[in-house]
């Protein structure tokens, strides 16, 4: 036997306190009253025990101190520190008695809860039997409240957005009436059935079964991320998206066209617009366009227009190493995805989580409140255009594509050079070099950093890459791409030996295609002459054209060989078939023959 032993008997099991030649002290681990002191023959009968059996016993759940919080662990340190002046007196009932008191009086607590904190700690002598045991909330809900959550549930959390008071009436309708409508004596009142939503309200909830998912990811989440700086340390990750202009255009002799699309794509660190292309028309056929304008030399892009900048207001000719995306079927489409091939990462970001895209947001923004401003009653949309009898704005139209083209070059290159980014996170390094605080000034410091990511590229390679792909064939008739023929010298064997290759073509122009071999491009050019400078939709419908008149044709020609058989079965029946047929004198009965077939042609001619 030792110090702290565990010894049981039975369904008793006591922990040995303090040791002494014919007496111990112990304490009660079941009944967990305070410690006594006994002779020692009385504890023959006990046999060791462990911890695990006196857990077992008692049912108390020892909780490792790692599994709790900080309340837990603030709580159970106090209140070992109730108890510590007293261990060293444990041994000592008067002294233990005296330091209990004056803990209580202290502390302003009752000696009954110090006794209770000691004694549950001397029979497990573990500190986390002290910290207190979570709250569970097992409160069975009565019939009323299980009415008013299932009335919640059916009738309020729902995308038909009905009234409280409404979910009210058909839970008293459905629940509370009887078979003839009429309502019980004893039901839950309005004031019953508020209380009961309020305390159990969530706002998540809420916001989900009333307005849809879509709808509380796009205006209810909360906006927690770090946004562009997880993920853009340095320049060279550019970010693209498009937004429909908030303005009507017309076209040269004045008839409206629409609204035009603005497709951009901004650098996330520095806020730079490194490239822009504004069209009719979207998807994969705007990106060329905008990917084309992002390696161009903008300074001799702007002077098309007539304006003249200066170049280190606008020096982005490179592409971006890593380009990001929001799920937008254009962004996902194999064609797009092609420009990986040079080198390029693209991030897809989840579905409505603008806060990640915030830069090119912005850019929408600061372009769109810059024009408009400016353009009042000219073809400018206004926040009310979508209310009954609001105004017509695109009466108002009069700017063409061109003009309006101006005005956004304007427009980024103030949002480029002129814009102050007060809350740029500023380096030690650019505070020393004084760099200002405006898009182009961090975009020309940021080229120059360990870390810029920017890819040097070809605008003849960049459009091969984006160039829509398709499955060629080869045959002793050339390479048959879309159902036409194309031709390259060099190529005898694969002529010959046939098999499917991958090749980039032009849906505008079928005049060329390229084969793609090992990432380099071999030009190949149409044999089909009838086809050269036409689109690929003309060619298609010239061949549906000829596959139709083909088809018509086909049924007379079914019909003719009928005929023909016909014809010819009725002359060979009514040939008159001799006996055996001699074989001797061909030779003279040919002669013969042509005799009396032969004709002047020039007799009949003079005739």
């Amino acid at each position: 036997m030792k110090k702290h032993d565990l010894l049981k008997d039975g369904n008793s099991i006591i922990r040995v306190l303090e040791i002494k030649p014919d007496k111990i002290l112990m304490i009660d681990c079941i009944k967990r009253t305070m410690p006594v002191w006994v002779a020692s023959s009385t504890l023959d009968s006990f046999a060791q025990c462990t911890g695990e059996g006196l857990i077992q016993t008692t049912n108390f759940t020892v909780t490792d101190i790692d599994a709790l919080d900080a309340e837990q662990r603030k709580v159970m340190y106090d209140r070992y520190t109730l108890i510590a002046p007293i261990l060293p007196f444990i041994a000592d009932e008067r002294m233990r008695a005296k330091v209990i008191s004056s803990t209580a009086i202290e502390n302003n607590i009752s000696k009954q809860t110090i006794r209770i904190y000691l004694c549950l700690y001397l029979a497990y002598m573990n500190i986390t039997v002290l910290a207190p045991r979570k709250q569970r909330d097992d409160t069975e809900l009565t019939q009323d409240e299980k009415n008013i959550r299932w009335a919640l549930n059916k009738f309020f959390y729902t995308t038909k957005k009905q009234s409280l008071m409404t979910a009210y009436t058909m839970m008293l309708k459905e629940k509370y009436c009887d078979s003839m409508g009429v309502l019980a004596d004893a039901y839950p009142s309005f004031y019953q059935f508020r209380y009961f939503y309020r305390k159990t309200k969530k706002m998540q909830n809420f916001y989900i079964s009333r307005n849809g998912l879509k709808n509380y990811q796009r205006n209810n989440r909360p906006l927690i991320g770090d946004g562009v700086q997880s993920f853009a340390p340095a320049i060279g990750v550019g970010m693209l998206d498009s937004t429909i202009c908030d303005i009507y255009l017309v076209n040269d002799i004045g008839n409206i066209v629409g609204r035009p699309i603005l497709t951009a794509c901004i650098d996330a660190y520095s806020g730079v617009c490194c490239g822009y292309v504004l069209s009719w028309s979207g998807g994969v056929y705007s990106l060329r366009g905008l990917m084309l304008n992002v390696i161009a030399d903008k300074a001799a892009w702007c002077k098309q227009f007539g304006i003249s900048i200066n170049a280190e207001g606008w020096s982005c000719d490179k592409l971006p190493a890593t380009l990001v995306t929001d799920m937008g079927s254009e962004y996902k489409s194999e064609n797009f995805e092609q420009i990986a091939e040079l080198g390029v990462k693209i991030v897809n970001l989840p579905s409505y989580r603008p806060e990640l895209k915030g830069m090119v947001e912005k850019f929408f923004d600061v372009v769109q409140s810059t024009y408009k401003k400016h353009l009042k009653g000219k073809g400018v949309i206004e926040v009310d255009y979508q209310e009954r009898g609001a105004h017509d704005y695109r009466k108002d139209a009069c700017l063409t594509m061109v003009d309006f083209e101006k005005i956004i070059l304007h427009c980024i290159m103030y949002y480029n050079s002129q814009r102050t980014l007060e809350k740029f996170p500023y380096t030690e390094s650019m505070i020393a070099e004084n760099v200002k605080p405006h898009a182009s000034c961090i975009w020309n410091w940021g080229k120059s950093q360990i870390g810029a990511n920017l890819i040097e590229v070809s605008a003849e390679e960049l459009i091969l890459t984006l160039l829509p792909r398709t499955m060629g064939k080869f045959s002793i008739f050339g390479l048959k791409v879309n159902k036409m023929r194309y031709h390259c010298d060099g190529y005898t064997e694969q002529y010959l030996k046939g098999g499917e290759v991958t090749v980039a073509y032009n849906p505008e122009d079928v005049t060329s295609v390229w084969l793609l071999e090992n990432g380099i491009y071999a030009k190949f050019t149409i044999i089909e002459s009838r086809f050269e400078g036409k689109d690929l939709i003309a060619v298609q419908e010239l061949q549906t054209a000829q596959r139709s008149i083909t088809k018509g044709a086909n049924q007379n020609n079914l019909q003719a060989q009928i005929h023909l058989a016909r014809h010819i079965e009725i002359i060979a029946g009514s040939a008159r078939r001799s006996g055996d047929v001699s074989v001797k004198n061909i030779r003279d009965n040919r002669k013969c023959e042509q005799h009396k077939r032969h004709r002047n042609y020039m007799e009949g001619a003079k005739s």
